[in-house]
């Protein structure tokens, strides 16, 4: 670094982190924020189309309600509710919820799946507001561009804020974001207010702790919420010591409980399951076979199998052009993509335009194949890729994978329905176990426990509603 470069930045730093350091109408403290909050708005807008397009929003207009007047209402009571907030359920089996910049906050369907009360939705509503209004994820890179200002300082005065200028377009890095032992206490303190200026109590934040705490992670495309919110050892115990009474036992919120009635519990086959290695779509109608020992993944944007050494993949995701020839035309436009010899014309009886192909030099040379198949009125882009050097002792594996591609015609996968939420009352008093194998699910003992906040051996009144899982594959 230039000597004249190091005196401005020895200069202009402390005037920065004076004008930077403010103080937090939330949580009253000052804190270092390089990013205003107009930018912070539009970040948030821009990850919320990604997010809202990659993992889907989940379709029940009532449930859907339900969760964005409560984010409203408590939104209201904050320090911050002039902000755009949005309130969305995403269609994602994993127990979790989460918050953008600016406002924007998901729920998953998995997570409300395990709440039993308006109460309860509001502690993870309240608390994920909580990370907005104390500016948890803006403080984060703040600090990190100030971490840089020795190195580009030019960077971090630039209103644009280039250093993440690519981030407020990958709402997936927002998601990934991940708070510290502080910010959650801060975050369940903040809830706890907003919570009680809404009516609420502390009890139902309890009984949140103690759902999160009996749930695994589960299959998906995000990550579970001890995953991205580590928990503080004595969260319990902090918020138990702010509620001035012992809890209460908290009457069933059967309103709250009936919103739930048929929603999709666990992975929803409809958007394809695996059987082995073979991979079934029923709404698509199609099905292939990945070579076996692969790592395969399904998610809203594309299915793939990886292999053991994680340097080759086969992937299968829908293409946007109309015909598989308009699909070749794109993909082999790219200047750096050299076109090989083509290998069919026809895979399982329907038009395909396919091609081997070659990007790339050197040790960095990668080589596949693709093919575009029309599926109705839809085209399948099938593509098989890896290092140059490893082509000819890939090649027929994924040849074969990519010709496994066939319509799906067994009535039994093509009917086959999601596991769903229902809800049976009680006649008389008995334990969950003896319910459970007087009203079997299509899950576990232990499943149907840890949804209702209940131990297999808990006694149930008579009246009380239970959850069940019912259908699945």
């Amino acid at each position: 670094m230039k000597r004249e470069t190091f005196l401005t930045t020895a200069l202009l730093l402390p005037a920065l982190l004076a004008t930077a350091c403010a103080l937090n109408p939330a949580t009253g403290r000052r804190q270092i924020s390089l990013i205003g909050e107009s930018q912070e708005i539009r970040m948030g807008t821009e990850a919320d189309r990604e997010i809202s397009a990659d993992m889907g929003i989940y379709q029940d207009p009532a449930l859907a309600k339900a969760v964005a007047d409560m984010g409203k209402r408590l939104a209201a009571g904050s320090e911050r509710q002039d902000l755009p907030w949005s309130f969305k359920i995403v269609d994602e089996p994993v127990v979790n919820a989460f918050a953008l910049p600016g406002g924007y906050i998901y729920v998953t369907r998995g997570i409300l799946a395990s709440l039993n009360s308006h109460g309860e939705l509001a502690a993870v509503l309240g608390h994920e507001i909580g990370h907005v209004t104390a500016r948890h994820s803006v403080n984060q890179m703040s600090k990190a561009q100030l971490a840089g200002l020795g190195l580009n300082l030019g960077t971090a005065l630039n209103p644009s804020v280039a250093r993440y200028a690519g981030l407020a377009g990958k709402g997936s890095a927002l998601i990934f974001l991940k708070f510290g032992r502080d910010d959650e206490r801060q975050a369940d303190d903040l809830g706890l207010r907003y919570m009680r200026r809404a009516g609420f109590t502390g009890e139902s934040m309890l009984e949140v702790f103690r759902m999160l705490a009996a749930t695994g992670g589960g299959s998906s495309q995000i990550p579970g919420w001890l995953s991205t919110h580590p928990n503080p050892g004595d969260r319990e115990e902090r918020i138990l010591g702010q509620i001035s009474q012992a809890p209460a036992a908290l009457p069933q919120d059967t309103v709250w409980l009936r919103l739930l009635e048929g929603l999709v519990f666990a992975d929803d086959p409809r958007q394809g399951f695996f059987r082995g290695n073979r991979f079934l779509h029923p709404d698509l109608a199609f099905r292939i076979d990945f070579p076996s020992g692969w790592e395969t993944a399904n998610t809203r944007s594309n299915v793939s199998a990886l292999h053991p050494e994680g340097k080759s993949v086969i992937e299968l995701a829908l293409a946007p052009q109309e015909t598989p020839t308009a699909a070749a035309t794109q993909f082999f436009s790219a200047t750096e993509v050299q076109r090989g010899p083509s290998r069919w014309t026809s895979i399982s009886g329907m038009t395909t335009v396919s091609a081997s192909f070659r990007a790339g030099n050197g040790d960095e040379a990668i080589a596949g194949l693709v093919a575009f198949v029309a599926l109705g009125d839809q085209v399948i882009r099938l593509l098989g890729a890896t290092p140059a050097s490893d082509w000819p002792a890939r090649e027929a594996t994924m040849v074969a994978a990519l010709a496994s591609f066939a319509h799906l015609t067994d009535s039994r996968d093509l009917n086959v329905t999601p596991f769903r939420l229902t809800l049976t009352p009680i006649g008389a008093a008995t334990t969950l176990a003896e319910f459970h194998r007087a009203h079997p699910s299509t899950v576990t003992l232990d499943t149907v426990a840890r949804i209702n906040h209940l131990q297999p051996d808990s006694r149930i009144r008579r009246g009380m509603l239970i959850k069940r899982v019912i259908g699945g594959p």
